[in-house]
């Protein structure tokens, strides 16, 4: 990435150094972005993406370490520098603790700021060269999206894919953990080497030993020949071990020794053959669950959970359905020969609308139906609605929703409080006059919950 791509977030609630701070950073190359206060920047984010976030520590409001907590829970990949006039040694030691890049105090030497500028840029997840999963790469290729949730996790997946640490995909199935597995794969210094994928809950658990470890002629009936096995076809690359948490329990002793030791023994051989391969494992299930349950090794947990990513459901990135559906459509017309050109303004606001239990592999399966069905150049909405066999879930406008939740809120209000409307508007935090007003205006009788 170069210099003037790299985008910094200024966050201050003094305007003058704002804007002294942006001319000199600007000066350098960079593309500054201006906040007023860690509010305003938290509502920012999502929607520059900024590389770096600067910020003041005394603010009206929210200050700097709670903007920083908050851009740690959300951004957990962006370096966050904290400038203060108010500078003290338990207040950086404090911030540092927490994860915040540095602290710099006021007046501070535009040299030194310069630097650990150029220093946190060098380190953050969007610019780390070839290991970063960045959007001009050709690791992401096949991973569109426009949604911050899937920004941030492909941020999150780069650092990994630079650490070569073992990765556990955690998400329903159908959201692409094994798309992301790959990319992590090809963001990798073991891109020029194999990627090897297994699905653990496919194979039938009689043979899964001898298709993970190998088998040596003659170790059973039917093993007619050496068999290498597919820790051994990923040597020097990376092994995908899909829905882990179906593999039965004696092969999970048998797959944390070979992660333990970095060798593996065929079944029916007598020595261990040592192997190098990068485990990247996934699941829909939740794996404390099943060690709490008896059913996983808390040890192997642990050895394949050193890095864990969690990729959200179609249902909550909806803003990629667009992009998502165009693509299949392309995809598919293309395939098939058909000279489809999109969707009606009614079939998308329908695949906005549906809850997509199956996520992206249902869109898809959607997608792939309406081409084959279409009869003419725009998909209808009648073609979407008997390819998803479901009710879509309607998204109200906002002033609607807002109704709902508002009505629903004084309902449950009054039923705790069976009918007091002066106990309800101590819980709401609200006078008694402006709860009355609210009453009024939903239509609500407070003498029915009596």
């Amino acid at each position: 990435m170069s210099q003037n791509e790299k985008k910094i977030l200024l966050v201050d609630d003094d305007q003058d150094l704002l804007q002294l701070l942006s001319m000199r950073l600007e000066r350098h190359g960079y593309q500054v972005s201006l906040a007023q206060s860690a509010e305003e920047a938290q509502a920012r984010i999502p929607v520059i993406r900024p590389h770096l976030v600067i910020t003041d520590l005394r603010m009206e409001g929210m200050d700097g370490l709670a903007l920083f907590d908050a851009v740690r829970r959300s951004h957990g990949s962006l370096p966050v520098i904290i400038l203060t006039a108010h500078g003290s040694i338990s207040d950086a030691v404090d911030a540092t603790r927490r994860g915040v890049f540095t602290f710099l105090t006021k007046p501070f030497d535009s040299r030194d700021l310069l630097r650990e500028i150029e220093r946190a840029l060098n380190l953050s997840a969007d610019t780390a060269g070839q290991t970063d999963l960045d959007t001009g790469q050709d690791c992401r290729r096949e991973l569109l999206t426009r949604s911050p949730l899937m920004e941030d996790l492909l941020a999150k997946a780069g650092l990994a894919a630079a650490s070569g640490a073992s990765v556990l995909l955690r998400g329903e199935s159908g959201t692409g953990k094994e798309l992301l597995a790959r990319a992590i794969h090809r963001a990798s210094n073991r891109r020029d080497k194999a990627f090897v994928a297994v699905n653990c809950g496919a194979i039938p658990d009689s043979l899964l030993e001898s298709e993970l470890f190998g088998h040596a002629k003659g170790a059973f009936t039917g093993a007619d020949r050496n068999h290498p096995g597919l820790f051994k076809s990923a040597d020097g690359g990376t092994l995908f071990l899909d829905e882990i948490g179906d593999m039965p329990s004696a092969l999970q002793v048998k797959l944390l020794r070979v992660v333990q030791e970095r060798q593996v023994r065929a079944v029916g051989a007598s020595q261990t053959i040592p192997v190098d391969v990068r485990i990247i494992s996934a699941t829909h299930r939740h794996l404390e669950e099943e060690i709490e349950a008896g059913n996983f090794r808390e040890d192997l947990y642990y050895r394949l959970n050193v890095v864990s990513l969690d990729l959200p459901t179609l249902a909550q990135r909806r803003e990629d359905i667009p992009l998502l559906a165009d693509h299949f459509l392309r995809q598919f017309s293309q395939q098939i020969g058909k000279k489809v050109s999109g969707f009606s303004p009614e079939a998308m606001e329908t695949l906005l609308g549906a809850s997509w239990p199956g996520n992206i592999r249902q869109l898809c399966n959607v997608v792939e139906q309406a081409v084959a069905l279409s009869t003419t150049s725009v998909i209808s909405t009648d073609l979407v609605n008997h390819a998803l066999r479901e009710t879509p879930e309607e998204i109200p406008p906002f002033a609607e929703a807002r109704r709902r939740f508002e009505q629903d809120y004084l309902v449950r209000l009054l039923k705790i409080t069976n009918g007091n409307v002066a106990q309800a508007a101590r819980l709401a935090k609200r006078n008694r006059t402006e709860f009355y007003k609210l009453l009024n205006r939903h239509h609500i009788a407070p003498a029915l919950f009596k």
